[in-house]
């Protein structure tokens, strides 16, 4: 099975030309794709600088040419489904089809209210998601749109232009009710990599969404600066790199790890590089990339 691999590159405590080289190595060294997050203020580094997501989507899809861009995911609670309806089929035309829709319901509640965004409570969260897809999906459709629920209202509006292609749509999480959201509306699902024990349980659940998994990665690059790299790593990510979070190794070693996973069915990787990505090590997990095709 084909497998994609895409540089999840969070766009923090770095600038915007060192996040575009990166995104030029990746595109150099076989990355299907790039995503970038989406918060107000970054998790566990609250006074680190960080990049507004959709802006630097759009940045990085002008400064690229075949990488799709995205987002490991886009926070439904920050923008009206109608002003990311806009956005999304903007990138869309200016990626020349490029751009796919990753999309969550808020991984920090924490963040939501403090900034008053809305109702920080999961239940009313995952219904405001299933309402967005919903409207994302009329007004992409190129009808006029009328819709009445909890969150969203549209009377009589008609979009233009509609999407150059299906925009892809990526949901994570292995809950019953974004589950159900995954069957519904997602080409792609992101299992959690701490979930991958219930692969095989929830798969069906999922529908026809193709899985992908998000994935810490630890590249060895020489025998000597193994205990180095790996202490570094533990370092900077603590916990995160626990419980299957995190994979260390050379070429042959996440090749093998890389390829298990494939053979369970997962065909995209979204590798988040515990050194920040810089060229050197995009460029061995390049070999990485072309053992696995």
């Amino acid at each position: 099975m084909a497998v994609e691999c895409h540089l999840y590159l969070p766009q923090l405590r770095m600038s915007m030309d060192g996040i575009v080289e990166r995104a030029a190595a990746a595109e150099r060294t076989g990355f299907t794709g790039i995503a970038l997050m989406d918060h107000l203020a970054p998790p566990g580094a609250l006074d680190a600088p960080m990049f507004e997501a959709i802006v630097s989507a759009t940045w990085l899809a002008a400064r690229t040419e075949r990488l799709a861009v995205g987002h490991l995911v886009l926070c439904d609670a920050f923008r009206h489904p109608a002003l990311l309806a806009k956005q999304a089929v903007t990138l869309d035309h200016a990626s020349g089809g490029r751009f796919e829709l990753g999309l969550g319901w808020g991984s920090m509640p924490d963040e939501i209210e403090a900034y008053g965004i809305g109702d920080v409570a999961p239940r009313v969260r995952v219904a405001r998601l299933a309402e967005t897809l919903e409207v994302l999906q009329r007004l992409w459709s190129g009808e006029t749109v009328n819709y009445q629920g909890l969150h969203h209202t549209l009377r009589d509006v008609r979009p233009r232009p509609t999407p150059l292609r299906h925009i892809p749509i990526v949901i994570g999480g292995t809950g019953p009710r974004t589950l159900d959201l995954v069957a519904a509306y997602a080409d792609w699902w992101n299992l959690p990599v701490t979930a991958l024990e219930h692969l095989d349980r929830l798969r069906p659940r999922a529908g026809k969404a193709r899985v992908s998994v998000q994935q810490l990665v630890t590249v060895i690059s020489t025998e000597a600066e193994r205990t180095a790299t790996v202490a570094t790593a533990l370092r900077r990510f603590g916990p995160m790199a626990g419980e299957n979070g995190m994979v260390v190794g050379n070429v042959r070693e996440l090749t093998a790890h890389f390829r298990a996973l494939a053979d369970r069915g997962v065909e995209r990787f979204y590798t988040w590089f515990t050194d920040f990505a810089p060229t050197p090590t995009l460029e061995i997990f390049g070999e990485v990339i072309a053992a696995l095709r």
